[in-house]
């Protein structure tokens, strides 16, 4: 084998290597933008959950209070109701 086969042959073997990195480089790259988008992603549905769940406690909150006005109109138009139908 003269040192001509030997050049080529290495330089066949460095192409394939730089071909395997470049494949490796490109597959890394997409795999964090892959993760990068999942994550944007489930912090988007993080928020639209917490704009839920603020809205779901401040029509609580109304229920409360519109039970509370409730029961105290009914204390006063008729208290014995009031404690027939809390027992």
């Amino acid at each position: 084998m003269t040192p001509t086969d030997i050049f080529s042959y290495a330089g066949t073997a460095a192409s394939v290597v730089a071909a395997l990195v470049l494949v490796k480089a490109a597959w890394q790259t997409q795999t964090s933008r892959v993760w990068r988008e999942e994550a944007e992603a489930q912090r988007s549905r993080a928020d639209r959950l917490q704009a839920d769940m603020d809205e779901v406690k401040e029509r609580l909150a109304q229920l409360e209070a519109k039970n509370q006005r409730l029961i105290d109109l009914l204390s006063t138009v008729d208290p014995e109701r009031l404690t027939a139908l809390r027992d």
